[in-house]
């Protein structure tokens, strides 16, 4: 399977990224159209956030949402939040398209760093990260509240 056969497009508008439930199901068996919706309702007007997503076919094979912000100890930043790729699809360079487009999005937007959170048990995923120039710098704490 050839890079060429797949198609990168960003997404900006909530009715479409509703369409990528699917491929985030494999991260998030839980996540319901409804409570995806919500979170998206909070998300999309803020206009920071955007998913890149890439087609097959007219099939989603994987999505990435990204955010530029800004915060003191990094300066401007790309953050990828929620990077699933569809389990056919791994291993065949979908993930390294997506690292590449934000990378240079990133880069033309003057920011300073890529970021992105992953679960402490992901090993795939952080030699994945680690193998494109991810390197860990820290810990993300949470206290849940529910």
């Amino acid at each position: 399977m050839t890079q060429e056969q797949f198609e990168l497009i960003e997404l900006d508008k909530k009715e479409e990224m509703l369409e990528t439930l699917p491929v985030l199901n494999f991260l998030y068996p839980e996540l319901t159209v409804e409570s995806y919706s919500e979170m998206l309702n909070d998300m999309v007007p803020l206009g920071i956030y955007k998913q890149l997503v890439v087609k097959q076919n007219d099939a989603f094979v994987g999505v990435c949402g990204f955010w530029i912000c800004t915060k003191v100890w990094s300066g401007k930043y790309l953050e990828l939040d929620n990077f699933v790729v569809h389990k056919d699809f791994r291993s065949k360079g979908v993930g390294d398209l997506i690292v590449n487009y934000l990378r240079e999005k990133a880069v033309a937007e003057d920011c300073l760093m890529l970021a992105l959170d992953s679960y402490t048990d992901n090993f795939p995923a952080h030699k994945f990260f680690m193998n494109n120039g991810f390197a860990p710098r820290g810990f993300h704490f949470i206290q849940k509240l529910k």
